[in-house]
């Protein structure tokens, strides 16, 4: 765009990627130049959620019938109910002491203004407010401190986790505690966040752990539950746990399901959605069919304001990545509590000093919005007011945030429009400010109460300007859903949220109609939110679907080629240097396609002659070795330098490798005449590492490999692999969900020249793709079935790359095409 340059204006609005080379690809989160952009980071690792059909695990199927899988069956149920339970017991402790902490601060306070009137005492009540609103916020920081992970609403975490991204210590136990416990702090100090993003936050944590039965922070709670042991199960629970947050947050149960849905599930659709989403009843109680156009219009507007929210959150949260969090922890906990000084300084004097003084007037006799146990009036603040006027002002900030929200949506021409204009401004300006700093905080109420301010004050215009008779509550309800929609840009949950949050069926027309709008006009000039602060972190999240261009591409064009493999019997020797040497969690298992090798299968198991290598072959171990070596020299490691350099062995040239090479390269070249050499991903590779070709028999994960050795399975040379050790699917996956480490293995128990047998144990039948399959169709297989590795395998069954989440990012994709497009 001619517009992305020099103004800030012109770059919040302006879409990112467009200058990107592939060159800048290689740069893991740094910061492209000018843009300022942060790349995807590569050290971000997916989650397992494709079940490894091994051998330990068909033996589990073998023995699997009606019965036991009715029995399992209700285990997940009574887990399913266990996390819907403790995640509203938790949401009922947030709650109430939110609300306790509150009721002692504005009473306290209250009455300090109230005695101070007169005798000009206003200071002290200041700094009253002061001192509750730092403390709290004091220990909300102190919290986030211990566990760096529980600040924000965690939202942005639960959505990449969702997406199959695994985020260190993002569902921890002690997670959880400072989450909890932090949030009741910072809504009870005063900062305009809420406590519905920690909410479902929490109940994610809960969904891990709960049916886990144990727990990493404090490792004596370990009992011995053999359900549950994969990511697969792990992170449906994790998606039931964050639902059942949003029920517990906002009574909402079956918006709770869809915010699952909608935002992290891999087997749905958002636009499927909108086509089996019903209208629902269209007979109008609180708005009319003239309405609807304003209702448009607020939506184009609160898309507008939730741009520009989000761009300058964003600029404020690049700030504090480049000059705050680098710096000493106590850093963090300073600007939390300028932020909760700033904050309480406005509070107290936009209530004294900008407030009107209102009349009283009766509570509307419509009741369809948030529910709340306390009677409207008993909320109006009375400050400088006669007995017969309340100030207008200190009733919105004076109050809990759920209370300032009933006022708005249900009393009837009592707020001034300067009074709503100056709240929404102060509002806006701080709640951006506030998101991001270090406490547990949500958007969700701060965003609604501002767009109630907004929404209200489109009423007080119409009704004095245009005369119309129309009821403000539902005109706050739909500013609040503009402005709500505009910051996150979510759809379909949210809908339904507040649908289930205003007890009317009515309203689900108009609300629907106004996040769409909110979401395509924000969706213009930026993205939400939470998908600004994935973006922030590097997270290498997968859309839901990819642009149509893409399909220039094919999987040829995306995948890693240089492959670390392991061959189905392999010594340990060589298994601990790949797995020191290299920090991939899959490898292929693979045999070499010689005229020289002999693979056959006995019954169902693989076996190689394969053990012993020739000096004649065209590509050795140790040459394989020697190029793994080179590309490891820039490791900060001196370990594996050394490593390097003992295994660093000359290979002596191949006897007739040039005719066994022009064979390789004839048969493999033939089914796919586009892939030849002039395409190959770096110039420097010889003819062997283009085209050597690999049968590929399965995948095996890193984890799987070190168990094996750890477990020390494996067998001398001179016996048969009949004799090595055979492992269960409980003792492979005893260790979940922290595995052993490659340098937690003592080498000294192990003998180098020792076999292991990783036929039993890999996955003989994973997903894989042709080299010339579109784009879209291998992201739409990668991401509805969660997978990790997706292996590219030519037409004669041989591996010649593998795709990773890493290859089918947006950034990445872009530079491909672009890339694609110079070449031809």
């Amino acid at each position: 765009m001619a517009c992305c340059g020099s103004c800030l204006c012109c770059q919040c609005c302006c879409r990112e990627g467009e200058t990107r080379t592939p060159e800048e690809l290689t740069i893991l989160g740094e910061i492209q130049g000018d843009e300022d952009e942060i790349l995807p980071r590569k050290d971000y690792e997916s989650l397992d959620y494709d079940r490894c059909i091994n051998e330990p695990y068909v033996e589990i199927l073998e023995g699997m019938d009606n019965q036991k899988a009715k029995k399992y069956e209700a285990v997940r149920w009574i887990m399913m109910f266990a996390i819907g339970v403790t995640v509203g017991l938790v949401g009922l402790f947030v709650d109430f002491f939110v609300r306790l902490f509150s009721k002692i601060k504005f009473t306290v306070v209250g009455d300090s203004v109230e005695r101070c009137t007169d005798k000009g005492c206003l200071p002290l009540s200041l700094l009253e407010l002061l001192g509750f609103n730092m403390t709290f916020v004091f220990i909300a920081s102190v919290l986030v401190l211990i566990e760096p992970v529980a600040a924000g609403s965690g939202i942005p975490e639960i959505k990449s986790y969702l997406n199959g991204v695994k985020m260190p210590g993002i569902v921890r136990l002690r997670t959880f505690l400072c989450k909890a416990a932090g949030v009741l702090f910072s809504v009870a100090g005063g900062l305009f966040v809420g406590k519905e993003g920690p909410m479902i936050h929490s109940g994610a944590i809960v969904g891990a752990g709960l049916p886990q039965f144990q727990s990493i922070t404090f490792k004596k709670i370990k009992l011995d539950f053999p359900y549950f042991r994969s990511d697969r199960d792990k992170r449906d629970f994790v998606s039931a746990g964050a639902a059942a947050g949003v029920a517990a947050a906002f009574g909402a149960p079956i918006g709770g399901t869809l915010f699952s849905l909608e935002e992290g599930s891999s087997f749905w659709n958002q636009a499927l959605t909108w086509k089996v989403c019903s209208d629902g009843d269209k007979n109008c109680h609180l708005w009319t069919a003239v309405d609807l156009a304003f209702f448009v219009l607020m939506g184009v507007v609160g898309g507008l304001l939730g741009a520009l929210f989000n761009c300058l959150n964003k600029y404020l949260s690049k700030y504090r990545i480049k000059h705050i969090h680098p710096k000493a922890k106590f850093i963090r906990v300073l600007e939390s509590l300028l932020v909760s000084m700033v904050t309480t300084v406005v509070i107290f004097a936009a209530s004294i000093l900008l407030g009107e003084c209102r009349d009283f007037s009766s509570p509307a006799a419509h009741n369809t919005t948030l529910s709340g146990g306390e009677d409207i009036n008993s909320t109006i603040r009375q400050f400088f007011c006669t007995n017969e006027t309340y100030n207008d002002m200190a009733t919105l900030f004076f109050n809990p945030q759920e209370a300032a929200i009933h006022q708005l949506f249900h009393q009837e021409g009592t707020f001034s429009p300067v009074t709503l204009s100056v709240f929404f401004l102060l509002y806006f300006l701080l709640a951006c400010w506030t998101y991001g700093v270090s406490v547990p905080s949500g958007l969700f109420v701060p965003s609604l109460l501002c767009g109630a301010a907004f929404g209200r004050l489109v009423a007080n215009i119409l009704k004095v300007k245009l005369g119309l008779d129309i009821y403000s509550g539902t005109f706050a309800l739909i500013g609040a859903a503009a402005f709500l929609g505009g910051v996150v840009r979510m759809t379909i949950s949210l809908t339904v949220i507040l649908i289930e949050s205003t007890n009317e069926i009515t309203y689900g027309l108009p609300i629907m109609i106004t996040l769409m709008v909110a979401k395509w006009t924000g969706d213009f000039f930026n993205k939400g939110i939470y998908d600004i602060h994935i973006q922030l972190r590097g997270v290498p999240l997968l859309e839901w679907e990819t642009e149509v261009e893409m399909d220039r591409l094919t999987a040829s064009d995306i995948m890693e080629p240089n492959l670390t493999y392991v061959y189905p019997h392999t010594r340990v020797q060589s298994l601990v240097s790949i797995l020191r040497t290299t920090v991939y969690n899959a490898f292929p298992v693979v045999t070499e396609n010689r005229q020289n090798e002999r693979d056959f299968m006995k019954g169902n198991i693989l076996v190689s002659n394969n053990i012993r290598f020739k000096k004649s072959s065209v590509v050795s171990r140790a040459g394989e070795q020697r190029r793994r070596c080179q590309s490891m020299k820039s490791y900060p490691s001196s370990e594996l330098r050394n490593v390097c350099d003992e295994h660093n062995v000359a290979v002596e040239p191949a006897e007739e490798g040039e005719d066994l090479l022009q064979q390789m390269l004839e048969r493999r070249h033939a089914p796919y005449p586009n892939l030849n050499p002039d395409q190959s991903p770096s110039e420097e590779w010889t003819m062997e590492e283009r085209f050597r070709p690999l049968t590929f028999h399965g995948l095996i994960l890193r984890s799987q490999l070190v168990n094996l050795l750890i477990r020390g399975v494996c067998y001398a040379e001179n016996q048969s692999s009949a004799t090595q050790p055979r492992l269960s699917y409980a003792e492979m996956t005893e260790d979940y969900p922290r595995y052993p480490d490659i340098h937690d293995l003592d080498l000294a128990l192990l003998n180098p020249r020792m076999i292991v047998d990783v036929a039993p144990y890999m996955n003989p039948c994973p997903y894989t793709v042709s080299p010339n399959t579109h784009i879209s169709q291998v992201f739409n297989l990668f991401r509805t079935m969660g997978l990790r590795h997706l292996p590219v395998v030519n037409a004669v069954g041989e591996i010649v790359g593998i795709i990773t989440r890493h290859n089918l990012t947006h950034e990445v994709l872009v530079a491909k095409l672009h890339q694609h497009s110079i070449t031809i």
